[in-house]
């Protein structure tokens, strides 16, 4: 490998992991006591996720392994590796301590701190979705990373072109989990830490990629991680995010937070 290529590769897939800075900077210009505008962004996140998951990771997936595999077993496989990726999130789901029931009735004092342990439940359950959510945007932007690595040092305006996508498609990103997190802890230094943070799987994809995978680069295992991936998206935007966009506010916020983040990734995909 070219030393020139390699770092090429790892600047533009730096880039693109980075740009979750910019959507978890949204949290330096919200309001926290404005519970519309997290039920709005909730939604908005589920929308990015189960959007990209279906449209894009999904789509690639069947394509892929059908193109590799044939168009029967090759579906057969992404719909497994859909499925185990949904089983994943389950466990790490279960993994994380759950601080009360999402299901039992709320009163809208508890969100104007009248009733202090509640209050402080609702929180941690913030925190914990936040958390969640940097896990999954963690895992998803690791294959990414290695993609868009791969693909510079294939061909370096294929790289360019691949790491702007990805890196438009963080932004949003960066937003479902600094929102969370900022409203859990009234801190807007935790939201963007943690939402930076995340996005670092992206470099970190690409030195793995760099020091293991370059000689071993497998399309067929990219395509069923992107398959695992999207299950993982799928169940924390349907178990985590849309219950509590209706929870925090409106019903009709939610989905229009909702139609909206998948507004915003159809039409990133399409100027792509």
């Amino acid at each position: 490998m070219e030393f020139n290529a390699v770092v090429t590769a790892f600047l533009l897939t730096l880039f693109a992991g980075l740009s979750t800075g910019i959507g978890s900077a949204l949290a330096f210009f919200t309001k926290r006591t404005n519970t519309k505008f997290l039920s709005l962004s909730l939604g908005f996140s589920a929308g990015v996720m189960i959007y990209i998951s279906f449209v894009e990771m999904l789509g690639e997936s069947f394509s892929t392994l059908g193109e590799i595999m044939g168009e029967r077993y090759g579906s057969i496989i992404t719909v497994i590796s859909f499925f185990v990726g949904i089983l994943i999130a389950l466990i790490i789901d279960r993994l994380v301590p759950n601080y009360e029931n999402p299901h039992e009735p709320r009163m809208i004092e508890e969100m104007e701190g009248k009733c202090c342990g509640r209050m402080l439940h609702r929180r941690r359950k913030l925190m914990r979705m936040g958390f969640l959510t940097a896990v999954v945007v963690a895992i998803h932007n690791l294959p990414e990373g290695v993609v868009t690595f791969m693909s510079t040092m294939q061909d370096t305006s294929m790289g360019v072109a691949v790491a702007i996508a990805i890196a438009i498609h963080n932004i949003p990103e960066g937003i479902a989990v600094s929102v969370p997190i900022y409203y859990a802890t009234g801190s807007k230094k935790k939201a963007f830490f943690y939402s930076f943070l995340s996005g670092l799987a992206e470099p970190l994809g690409a030195v793995i990629a760099c020091l293991f995978l370059y000689k071993f680069y497998n399309d067929s295992a990219v395509a069923i991680i992107s398959a695992g991936v999207a299950g993982i998206m799928v169940f924390i935007s349907l178990d985590e995010l849309l219950p509590a966009a209706r929870e925090y506010g409106e019903h009709h916020l939610s989905i229009y937070g909702l139609v909206f983040g998948m507004l915003v990734m159809a039409v990133s995909l399409i100027i792509i």
